[in-house]
């Protein structure tokens, strides 16, 4: 019987690729985003579950939350049958979609009888319905609350959590404040961990950075012991038939109330079927322990950890530069009836990113859809800025930008005004509220703007909003290098970009 397992639990994969395909042709588009949902490939459903360590320990309790068709589910049957072919497995599938409902039934009931042919037991629960609401109430239907599982693996739903959606709520009241799907369910799969039990999950990188994940990072690094992290090269590989574009990671990670944190391994490939490069690295060059946003540096290469030692290098942090960076202080729907088209007397310049260009900013755009003026006036002189010379960076950069800080310098010198309001799609660099020196401004932006930095802050940011927050969590130039290498632009023509690297480089 034994020798007969690997065949079956190959079988119960493609079988369950099948139905997952035939599932993906016929659901519609719209309804999948509207979920978030995104399917799991067989080759990446395997390559996934690789990650799981697979105690002996019998029975093995798994859950997959958002299950689809059963991809990760059966890909871990399998993976068990093959390594211990009379196991004895309790899987917990959840969906919420009634559609994928008989397919997903299909592939537990087929993971019960390959078992079957194995010589091992799996019995199975199909949750159909809401996982947040399942994994949050008090009792189940039997008087016992879900888990605790030794095993969670997921492939979660990407969406925005409305902040007072019920399932926002439940999620908080259950173990931690969180703005998305996704994090929702990882935080859910941590409180429903047995100790030692783990989760393994490929999700957006974003969680590692940012304000909004935070209180879900220290939730979860409070409790969890990542043991390897997987970064994929190619980030549309990952699933070739849809349209994620997001920059996806996979990691493994165990349930533990120990502080002691031992070495974690980093991998990556161009998909999950390419090489695979792997590297050891300390926890606390991961998450360093003075930390209070609890980012996660992921350094998947040498090369990413030469830019981790550069980063460490550099002069000061922020506070010490002697300057902040804050959000734009103008929320335009907020402030409608002070706003005006175009500039009038008794307004001041209005900058939305649409006004930054070639280093600088462009201003009046007429005919723009957004407003180019703000009246001054007492209630909003509190939300403007004396005339200077400030930093602004794009709070958005799109995919198409080639870098992911899009810096200008705005100077009054140029742009004649009393005062400057900064619109909230923007960060603003100044000094106490006033603006900055003219050379240590344009030494930032060309900072700001260079090759390096956009290295640097790639190695944490999986996406493409620049927080405030992750620009007070860089370290830069001192005030001095920063204002030779400002004394390299003279504020005329925008430099090349092999310029600003040069000037940069030979400064720092």
């Amino acid at each position: 019987m034994a020798t007969e397992a690997p065949a079956a639990a190959m079988d119960l994969v493609a079988r369950t690729e099948a139905r997952r395909q035939e599932s993906s042709a016929s659901l519609d588009s719209k309804e999948r985003a509207k979920l978030g949902q995104y399917f799991t490939p067989a080759p990446a459903a395997d390559f996934i579950v690789s990650l799981a360590r697979l105690d002996e320990a019998e029975p093995i309790r798994v859950l997959d939350p958002g299950a689809g068709a059963g991809s990760l589910t059966a890909s871990v049957v399998a993976r068990i049958l093959r390594l211990r072919p009379g196991a004895r497995i309790s899987v917990t599938a959840c969906e919420i979609d009634p559609q994928l409902h008989d397919t997903l039934a299909a592939t537990l009931a087929d993971c019960v009888s390959t078992a079957q042919e194995a010589g091992g037991h799996v019995e199975t629960n199909l949750v159909r319905g809401d996982f947040i609401e399942w994994a949050t109430q008090a009792e189940g239907l039997f008087g016992e609350a879900p888990g605790p599982f030794d095993l969670v693996i997921m492939n979660p739903p990407y969406k925005k959590l409305a902040a007072g959606s019920h399932a926002r709520r439940a999620v908080t009241a259950a173990c931690t404040e969180t703005s998305n799907l996704y994090s929702a369910f990882m935080a859910l799969g941590v409180h429903l961990l047995a100790p030692g039990g783990q989760l393994v999950a490929i999700t957006p990188r974003s969680f590692a950075n940012g304000p909004y994940f935070r209180p879900f990072r220290r939730y979860f690094l409070d409790r969890m012991h990542i043991d390897r992290v997987h970064v994929f090269e190619a980030r549309n590989k990952v699933f070739a038939d849809t349209d994620v574009l997001q920059e996806n990671v996979i990691f493994s990670a165990t349930r533990t109330d120990s502080l002691d944190r031992g070495p974690v391994t980093v991998s990556t490939s161009q998909s999950y079927s390419g090489d695979v490069r792997s590297r050891v690295v300390l926890y606390e060059e991961m998450v360093h322990p003075a930390d209070a946003e609890y980012f996660i540096h992921i350094s998947a290469d040498e090369e990413d950890a030469q830019l981790a030692a550069t980063h460490s290098g550099l002069a000061a942090a922020l506070p010490e530069v002697g300057l902040q960076v804050s959000t734009g202080r103008v929320v335009d729907f907020r402030s409608k009836e002070h706003l005006r088209p175009d500039p009038v007397e008794g307004a001041v310049p209005l900058i939305y990113p649409l006004h930054m260009r070639d280093g600088g900013i462009s201003w009046p755009v007429p005919g723009a859809k957004k407003n180019n003026a703000i009246m001054l006036n007492a209630d909003t002189e509190k939300m403007t800025f004396p005339a200077g010379h400030y930093v602004v960076v794009k709070r958005l950069s799109s995919k198409e930008e080639k870098r992911r800080v899009v810096a200008v310098v705005f100077d009054s010198d140029v742009t004649e005004c009393e005062r400057i309001g900064f619109e909230n799609h923007v960060n603003v660099y100044h000094d106490g509220g006033q603006g900055l020196p003219k050379d240590v401004a344009r030494g930032l932006c060309l900072w700001l703007n260079s090759t390096l930095l956009d290295r640097l802050i790639r190695r944490f940011s999986g996406h493409t909003q620049v927080n405030a927050t992750d620009l007070r969590n860089l370290r830069y130039p001192s005030r001095e290098q920063l204002s030779k290498m400002g004394q390299g632009w003279d504020g005329g023509e925008w430099l090349a970009q092999e310029k600003i690297d040069e000037v940069v480089e030979r400064n720092i």
